[in-house]
């Protein structure tokens, strides 16, 4: 059995270097990550593009959401607002009109007269 073993690992010695004779390790040079960032930017394709777009609008979204319901949750004086049928009475007719609101005299009649 261990005839096997030697045999095995002496096989997949010759196996690592003939990998390795066939796989050269290339050595590192000082534009190995611009030269890299260039190959990956290269391979993206309109799809990549696409995702960043559909992300950006969906965010935009999001935002224009959140500061329409500030806007909407703020109470603010809107003429065109509803508002219930006391208030547009009210509104209609104010109180404060000469014609309506005159000031009362009442004279009092003395017992006997």
């Amino acid at each position: 059995m261990d005839s096997m073993r030697g045999n095995d690992e002496e096989r997949l010695d010759a196996l690592f270097r003939a990998y390795h004779a066939a796989c050269p390790i290339p050595e590192a040079s000082a534009n190995f990550m611009p030269d890299l960032w260039r190959k990956i930017e290269s391979r993206q394709t309109v799809t990549f593009s696409f995702r960043r777009m559909a992300n950006a609008f969906v965010t935009a979204a999001l935002a224009l959401s959140i500061g329409l319901g500030v806007y909407m949750s703020v109470p603010h004086a809107n003429p065109y607002a509803p508002q219930t049928y006391i208030e547009a009475l009210a509104e209609a007719n104010p109180l404060d009109t000469p014609d309506i609101v005159d000031p009362v005299h009442l004279e009092r009649a003395e017992p006997g007269r």
